[in-house]
């Protein structure tokens, strides 16, 4: 296989099929033992893939599969597939950085190769520099670039005084600042994906309990819930406070009862102060409140799910989930979600997702 050549992995609940450019894909049909995938928010998607590291030969011998480097070597990017066979779809994409050889006392030796997408140049790349009245959209450019990715940004176009990338990874260093401003990164391909939480949504998909749906567990908590956030800064150049408040801007899909519409009658209304973060203007403490106060009542309604083997579940898809009762059943949106396939269970999608809304009894 040609340097950087890319293998793929065509991946059915029924029958995993693995294609290696073409000639040799017979050849290793069968020999996958399990797939581990997992993607979650802020980016970054891993993947494990196990197989049997036996093979027979024409001649009627056996021997080690994977050991001339014409299907699996380090540096080869990886395509996953999962779905219907006539028009799988892609679960991830990146390169394969290492390679487990397994030789047990008992049984078979097997091959486990390890990649992570393209987002691993950023977490790897570790520097010092600012940018100076620069967007965060600015700074997001500047890195895709850096990394030989394409962006694709949506919105925070305002302008940042100054910010400081102090010894951080780029991964790091983007990851601080979306979440400052509630925002979202990932890659797709070749692409940088970055825009605000709010207009993340990568997909609809309904799944019925004790149907698409094996199980679900979901949890309610007012602990962490609040009515109001304050952030409070200081401007350098007026020799004034800042102040912002929130009482939150965006919540998200799902519809019903909000944390803080609860709180007064269940506990007692509460309210938080933020003076940790940095803040230069009312409208950046402003827009840091939002972020915190929404991310709490995003958090309100948890979801600890697995689902038949399902492509379309990713992390900012929308899964309405039905059969949960009146309370819990509801849209959530999906955080972290892990595709998996072994040769006793198959393939199996498991996911956490999170709401703002309680539905009513």
């Amino acid at each position: 296989m040609a340097e950087g050549a890319l293998s793929e992995l065509a991946l059915y609940a029924a029958q995993p099929t693995i294609r290696i450019n073409g000639a040799e894909r017979e050849r290793v049909t069968g020999l996958l033992l399990a797939m581990d995938m997992v993607e979650q928010e802020d980016g970054l998607s891993a993947l494990e893939l196990r197989l049997t590291n036996v093979a027979s030969e024409s001649d009627g011998s056996a021997g080690l599969a994977f050991e001339d480097e014409t299907s699996f070597k380090l540096g080869d990017r990886l395509a996953v597939y999962a779905g219907d066979e006539s028009a799988p779809t892609e679960i991830f994409s990146g390169v394969i950085t290492g390679l487990e050889a397994d030789f047990p006392d008992a049984g078979s030796p097997t091959l486990t190769a390890l990649a992570e997408d393209r987002l691993q140049q950023a977490r790897m790349k570790r520097g010092t520099r600012t940018f100076e009245n620069s967007s965060l959209a600015d700074i997001a450019r500047t890195i895709a670039s850096d990394l030989g990715l394409t962006p694709r940004i949506s919105g925070f176009d305002a302008t940042l005084p100054v910010e400081v990338q102090m010894n951080e990874s780029d991964l790091a260093f983007l990851r601080r600042l979306l979440a400052r401003y509630d925002g979202d990164v990932q890659v797709v391909g070749t692409e940088l994906h970055v825009s605000p939480r709010d207009e993340v949504r990568r997909g609809s998909v309904e799944l019925a309990l004790h149907s698409q749906l094996r199980r679900a567990t979901v949890l309610a908590d007012l602990s962490q819930q609040v009515n109001e956030i304050t952030v409070t800064g200081w401007d350098a150049e007026r020799g004034a406070r800042v102040t912002g408040r929130s009482t939150g801007a965006h919540r998200g899909p799902g519809r019903g009862r909000s944390g803080a519409d609860l709180l007064p009658d269940a506990l007692a209304r509460r309210s938080h102060q933020i003076g940790h973060l940095a803040a230069a203007t009312d409208d950046e403490a402003g827009a840091i409140a939002d972020a915190a106060f929404d991310e709490r009542q995003r958090r309100f309604v948890t979801v600890d799910g697995t689902a038949e083997g399902n492509p379309a579940v990713r992390v900012g898809t929308h899964v309405a989930l039905t059969g949960l009762g009146p309370r819990f059943s509801n849209t959530y949106y999906v955080t972290r979600c892990r595709h998996r396939y072994d040769l006793q269970l198959g393939y199996e999608t498991d996911f956490t997702g999170e709401c703002a809304f309680l539905g009513n009894p």
